[in-house]
């Protein structure tokens, strides 16, 4: 397809529904990392991954969607509205949600949104997709694309991850023993020891009263 048939100046109504849930996912995401309330980050983080799919469904990978779908809404965002409600988070604002590193992220999260837009339309400035014509994102081409020129990044995030969750077990198995090392002793003893003497005490003074 010739570059010409996709003028800037003329899109699509594909494209401009792909503009606008755009526009909404990018701003559910600075309200996401911004919101000093716990609970409110996370509706906010459901937004921006239901964005995300629908943003994929544009560009006519169905099944990289419905894995969006699944696997971040139905598990990640479910396991942190348990984990927040496990740890007893607060449910209004939070003063520990901020910190004074923030222009050091913005910095950050800025140069890494220029590089990653930079590389991709770089990569694909050449590159469109019949967006009326049949799907290209099934699971046939993606599992044939992925596992074939990209299988070694794939098994690198798989590694990563599995060393993610163990170094998380570890760490909540270290706070666990230090809290209860912490933790202060039973005081059921010095309650037995004074019962006793009080008991003790009680058969004394039966004991002189019937002597008497």
């Amino acid at each position: 397809m010739s570059l010409a048939a996709h003028g800037f100046l003329s899109p699509s109504g594909v494209e401009i529904a792909f503009l606008l849930v755009g526009l909404v996912t990018f701003g559910a995401a600075l309200v996401t990392v911004t919101t000093k309330q716990l609970v409110h980050a996370a509706l906010w983080l459901v937004v921006t991954l239901g964005g995300l799919a629908v943003e994929y469904l544009l560009l006519t990978a169905e099944f990289i969607a419905w894995v969006q779908v699944l696997i971040y809404l139905g598990s990640v965002v479910v396991l942190l509205l348990f984990g927040l409600m496990l740890t007893k988070a607060p449910i209004g604002r939070s003063p520990d949600a901020d910190s004074g590193n923030r222009p050091v992220a913005l910095a950050v999260a800025v140069v890494a949104a220029v590089s990653l837009v930079w590389v991709v339309v770089d990569a694909f400035r050449t590159t469109w997709i019949d967006l009326d014509g049949p799907a290209q994102g099934s699971t046939e081409v993606t599992g044939h694309f992925l596992f074939r020129n990209w299988v070694l990044p794939f098994e690198a995030l798989s590694v990563l991850l599995l060393a993610a969750l163990v170094g998380a077990i570890v760490l909540s198995r270290k706070r666990g023993a230090t809290a209860n090392s912490n933790a202060p002793k039973d005081s059921s003893a010095p309650k037995n020891s004074t019962a006793a003497k009080n008991g003790t005490a009680a058969k004394n003074s039966r004991s002189g009263k019937e002597q008497r």
